[in-house]
């Protein structure tokens, strides 16, 4: 579907919505995407997928009263069933007095091109080629004799959001990737590891070679797992891990945690729960990057923005309606974050890191959801690799790690510069300066 299909469609419903008298206030989210996933296993094609999706979500507004209802039919009676079904819920429902749409002067107007929509022109017969280089490479390699299959995948799509403020902004993207995952085996012990590539542009994917032989080294490295007992030891989290540490935090700085106090950094705005000299930072509009974007689902302009300066809490994560809630302005992050970046002033490279940590723990694989948002208790199955005298010793299984997040966060002695690009939040290596480990005895 082209855009100009999306805005006369979108046009076509703001029409049929203007028709209701008591409707004070709405909302349009209309979206389209396409795309191709080829699954390869041990050189046999198992999926070969094309995808055409398109969607269409309403809100209406009756004063504080607030009916949704979403469809995949774009015809004008798909259209007006859906809106229809809206007005149906928003007349009987309850007042919420913080529904509402955020502050004319703070909507996407004008939104930014940020150069994201890099569209693939991927045949099958090229990604079965891919995927089967890619799983290939994987298997050439020493200790590997098994395969769970090698993918590549390409989607592109447009979203378009509208709304009674008279704002009409949209923004179209595209996304690719080359994954794999294979078993190693030496005597009776196996092992599995998985590796990808994703970028924006085609062009910017790593080669699915280099892809299967990431894969095969990191199941070959974690041959000969051996246990621990417990102990209290330093903890670095790789790049991967470190991402979805610091998402907790993000996550204990939403708003709707802290109207509904189920958080562990409940009313921690001034708050120090970060080493001096780290700071959180969301940097959305940066071009040609994974995770940007130029306006939250509230329609809301996005913009840069820091929500932990020097280790202090600057601000809460919010879209309007959480806002409404804490009676303060939205951070233009309904739908959540994009494109987060952790500065700090050290200047190690992942070498350096694990010298400083000289015995601990290398954390690269964390299994379970042993997290509580509310206290900050956390507990989670972990592998990696041991440390003695600043080198890898040899790869460990069958762990448990465990702390508080708050402590955790505080206790943050060193980040790498080991940065993966590939992901929303954007973080190098981090090291705990302490955690306790639970496994078996020696």
């Amino acid at each position: 579907m082209s855009q100009v299909d999306l805005k006369s469609t979108v046009q076509h419903a703001i029409e049929l919505i203007r028709l209701i008298p008591e409707v004070s206030d709405y909302e349009i989210v209309l979206g389209e995407s396409s795309g191709v996933s080829t699954a390869v296993r041990l050189g046999k094609v198992e999926t070969l997928e094309y995808h055409l999706d398109v969607s269409f979500d309403v809100n209406l507004y009756m004063g504080h009263k607030k009916g949704h209802a979403s469809s995949v039919d774009l015809s004008p009676q798909g259209l007006a069933n859906t809106i229809e079904s809206a007005r149906r819920i928003a007349q009987y429902t309850q007042p919420d007095p913080y529904n509402g749409l955020a502050p004319k002067a703070l909507m996407a107007f004008e939104a930014p091109d940020l150069d994201l929509y890099h569209p693939w022109e991927l045949d099958s017969n090229h990604s079965i080629e891919l995927a089967t280089a890619c799983e290939q490479a994987a298997l050439d390699q020493p200790h590997i004799n098994n395969s769970e299959g090698a993918e590549v995948s390409s989607f592109q799509g447009e979203s378009l959001y509208a709304n009674s403020n008279d704002l009409i902004a949209s923004q179209k993207g595209a996304k690719h990737s080359i994954n794999c995952s294979v078993i190693a085996q030496r005597d009776q012990e196996m092992q599995t590891a998985y590796e990808f590539s994703s970028a924006l542009d085609s062009q910017d994917l790593e080669a699915p070679e280099w892809v299967g032989q990431r894969a095969a080294k990191r199941a070959s490295d974690k041959l000969g797992a051996q246990t621990l007992s417990a102990r209290k030891c330093p903890v670095i989290f790789t790049p991967r891990l470190a991402s979805g540490l610091i998402a907790e935090l993000i996550g204990a700085l939403g708003g709707a945690r802290q109207f509904k106090q189920t958080t562990f950094l409940l009313d921690s705005l001034g708050t120090q729960v970060l080493p001096a000299g780290i700071s959180i930072t969301e940097d959305p509009l940066r071009k040609k990057t994974i995770g940007a974007k130029a306006f939250d689902r509230d329609g809301v302009l996005k913009r840069h923005q820091s929500f932990v300066e020097d280790g202090r809490v600057k601000s809460y994560v919010m879209g309007q309606y959480s806002a409404n809630q804490l009676g303060l302005a939205t951070t233009a992050n309904a739908g959540g974050v994009n494109n987060v970046l952790i500065e700090h002033g050290f200047d190690l490279d992942f070498e350096a890191l694990v010298r400083q940590m000289d015995r601990g723990l290398i954390a690269t694989e964390l299994m379970g959801h042993g997290v509580n948002a509310t206290t900050g208790n956390y507990s989670r199955g972990a592998l990696g690799f041991w440390v003695e005298h600043g080198q890898i010793q040899y790869p460990v299984s069958g762990l448990t790690i465990a702390g508080n997040l708050q402590d955790m966060l505080l206790g943050i002695s060193g980040i790498a510069n080991d940065v993966d690009n590939r992901l929303n939040i954007k973080s190098g290596s981090v090291m705990i300066d302490e955690m306790t480990l639970a496994g078996e005895s020696e």
